[in-house]
């Protein structure tokens, strides 16, 4: 008996993070392989993030999210996720249609540079297509703060 997936918008995002956390434990950007996440991801996926942020811009496809991984390393030398909610269910019934979800993170982190902790909430919203992330727009309660501790 074969198993058809879920291409719900929440289940592939529980397998996305979980996948994030094994990517992670084994060393996680420039020294994990990003095959374990690339499976979640469109090939063309795209992520927005603040341009006021370290690490802001439009990162685009596998290569860009790699990029994006090893530029949050950089910044981040802690960047713990204390409590996750999502906000809606995204499903469309499983057709393969767009979905967005909205994802909730309450976030402690330690910056790399200063050695400044600090903590504040990230809102997501994910969309999938196709059983596979294509597109996340972060948005961050306060992105100067978050620069401020960087420089």
């Amino acid at each position: 008996m074969t198993t058809t997936p879920r291409t719900d918008a929440r289940s592939v995002l529980t397998a996305m993070y979980a996948a994030e956390t094994r990517y992670l434990a084994a060393g996680g950007p420039g020294r994990a392989s990003f095959a374990t996440l690339a499976p979640h991801f469109a090939p063309d996926v795209v992520l927005h993030q603040a341009d006021a942020l370290p690490y802001g811009g439009v990162w685009r496809g596998h290569e860009g999210l790699e990029r994006f991984f090893l530029a949050m390393a950089d910044t981040w030398a802690e960047f713990d996720i204390v409590r996750q909610e999502f906000l809606g269910q995204g499903d469309s019934g499983g057709d393969g249609g767009r979905q967005v979800v909205g994802v909730h993170s309450d976030i402690r982190a330690r910056v790399r540079a200063t050695g400044r902790a600090l903590a504040f909430p990230i809102l997501q919203s994910i969309a999938v297509e196709e059983g596979r992330i294509r597109e996340v727009r972060p948005f961050y309660w306060d992105t100067a703060a978050i620069a401020a501790a960087c420089r």
